[in-house]
């Protein structure tokens, strides 16, 4: 066994050691939003307070812990502007370790599934980017498969970057924002689950109506 193949097994047993302890274990019972909140609302008045948050939220979306409740967390305490903020570095970072774990972990492994695995990388290749995007903008996939998943399938990394900035802007203001506003009472609950699916939808329409008319003028052309 080549010691790049031993690093990629000792990574990959961490991972799904340290996510066994999280889920499986006790410590799953802190993890509400009650929990979370209180511990950042601990962090508040410390002057490291934001890095040491930011540090926090990105070591919780490699393991998969739900970003919800550190961006609903981070606008109850910061407001929504400069909570969102924080959230958006830490979920950027995050996501980005996720996916340079997946990357390593998944070295060569589409090769192993002959001419489909080709088929997908050359999709990935071609139109990563938009893929992702979309991807980030549906509601059905968990932030942190699509991390791992990405880095699996070799997405560029300045594409994922970018496709994860901007899907994640929307969510993570709008979030912050709803939950410094219901903490504050000045809307309602409703109210902030119809501006996020509103924000969502719009964001999944701004991307899919030019890819679409982007299809019919090739064809014409």
């Amino acid at each position: 066994m080549t010691p790049r193949r031993a690093a990629k097994i000792g990574l990959l047993l961490l991972l799904v050691a340290a996510l066994a302890a999280i889920w499986f274990s006790p410590l799953r019972e802190h993890l509400t939003r009650e929990e979370i909140r209180a511990a950042v609302a601990r962090l508040r008045g410390l002057w490291y307070g934001p890095p040491l948050f930011i540090a926090l939220y990105a070591i919780g979306c490699v393991f998969a812990v739900p970003a919800s409740l550190f961006i609903l967390s981070a606008g109850v305490i910061w407001g929504w502007a400069v909570g969102g903020t924080y959230t958006m570095i830490g979920g950027l970072i995050g996501a980005t370790l996720s996916f340079l774990a997946g990357r390593f972990i998944g070295e060569g492994l589409l090769d192993r599934f002959g001419r489909v695995g080709k088929v997908v990388a050359k999709q990935v290749d071609h139109a990563g980017f938009r893929s992702l995007l979309l991807l980030r903008l549906i509601p059905l996939f968990p932030f942190a498969v699509l991390n791992y998943g990405a880095g699996v399938a070799r997405v560029k990394l300045g594409h994922f970057v970018a496709a994860t900035a901007i899907a994640l802007a929307p969510s993570n203001y709008v979030f912050a924002y709803s939950a410094d506003a219901l903490f504050n009472g000045t809307i309602s609950e409703g109210d902030a689950v119809r501006r996020l699916l509103t924000v969502a939808a719009l964001m999944f329409v701004v991307v899919l109506i030019p890819m679409l008319v982007k299809r019919r003028i090739r064809p014409a052309a």
